[in-house]
């Protein structure tokens, strides 16, 4: 039984390859012109890989092999959700590089829970045949799943980061506004103060939105809206009210900073209340152990065992 559905997963994913890979679309000439900008994009992705320089830390093979993947799910309309767009903004990651990693995690949760089976019955360990098929399936699942809760849970923690530097950010902005400087070297100069990611961030955005002729408070917006960050995009449109109708925003931009403080602060607060009780569980549960440590004896002794 175990031979035949193996051989029929086999057959099944060799049908799906053979169709994926002569599907030429409905024939319609919309549909035709899907599918050559789809392979005029995926053409240009693959060349333009190994000159982009943004994403130095990721793997060229796997990006690559994600530009493929990504490439099949453009063609057949799928669209990445917005959560994982800005969680990919946030971490710096190319779409190719986490697709690339996603199939790789379900790969290996595909293939460690049968090597863990027969590594058990080899030790002696009794197992049906039909556990590793179900295992595998689950762990393939649970796989591709770790790649994402993994990005989510890194780019929440980064997030809180920029928001931090955001706020620093408007101080500086503020100040340089009180100083007589206009709003573009405003923002140049409070980019400039430090070297950390988010201020790098934020210099290369205006530097970019320089060269292609677009306003700076534009461009933050831009970042704030790819980010998922709405005081960066709260600040870009104060900056939009000082550069086109002459607003003074300098106290509020101030009083914002303020107020992102405090939240911050308050969020801190309650991320350290959240590991108190954590710790305090743990205490608990540590004391139990150690009362049934010190009362099994005499509770065998009494019942008999």
């Amino acid at each position: 039984m175990t031979a035949v559905l193996l051989l029929g997963a086999l057959t099944g994913l060799g049908v799906m390859l053979l169709v994926l890979q002569y599907d030429r679309g409905t024939g319609t000439a919309a549909a035709e012109l899907a599918r050559l900008d789809a392979a005029r994009a995926r053409v240009t992705a693959t060349r333009t890989l190994a000159a982009d320089t943004r994403h130095g830390g990721e793997s060229l093979r796997l990006r690559r092999f994600g530009a493929r993947v990504w490439a099949q799910l453009e063609a057949r309309g799928w669209r990445a959700p917005a959560g994982l767009r800005s969680d990919l903004a946030v971490m710096g990651q190319s779409m190719e590089q986490f697709l690339g990693q996603t199939v790789l995690g379900a790969v290996a949760g595909l293939v460690a829970p049968p090597v863990l089976v027969v590594l058990a019955q080899s030790l002696g360990f009794g197992f049906g045949l039909s556990v590793p098929i179900w295992l595998a399936v689950v762990g393939a699942l649970v796989g591709g799943y770790l790649t994402r809760s993994q990005l989510a849970t890194a780019a929440k923690e980064r997030r809180r980061d920029f928001r931090h530097v955001v706020s620093a950010f408007l101080d500086l902005v503020s100040m340089n506004l009180a100083g007589g400087r206009g709003v573009p070297e405003a923002l140049q100069a409070a980019a400039g103060i430090s070297d950390g990611w988010a201020m790098v961030r934020i210099r290369d955005t205006m530097e970019a939105a320089r060269l292609q002729g677009v306003t700076p408070w534009a461009a933050l917006g831009d970042l704030g809206a790819d980010m998922a960050v709405e005081e960066l995009r709260d600040l870009a449109a104060a900056l939009a009210l000082v550069a086109e109708d002459g607003a003074k925003v300098r106290d509020s931009l101030a009083a914002r900073a303020a107020s992102m403080r405090q939240r911050e602060l308050a969020d801190a607060e309650s991320r350290a209340a959240q590991q108190s009780q954590s710790m305090l569980v743990a205490q608990l549960l540590l004391a139990v152990g150690f009362l049934i440590f010190l009362i099994y004896p005499a509770v065998a002794e009494v019942v008999g065992f």
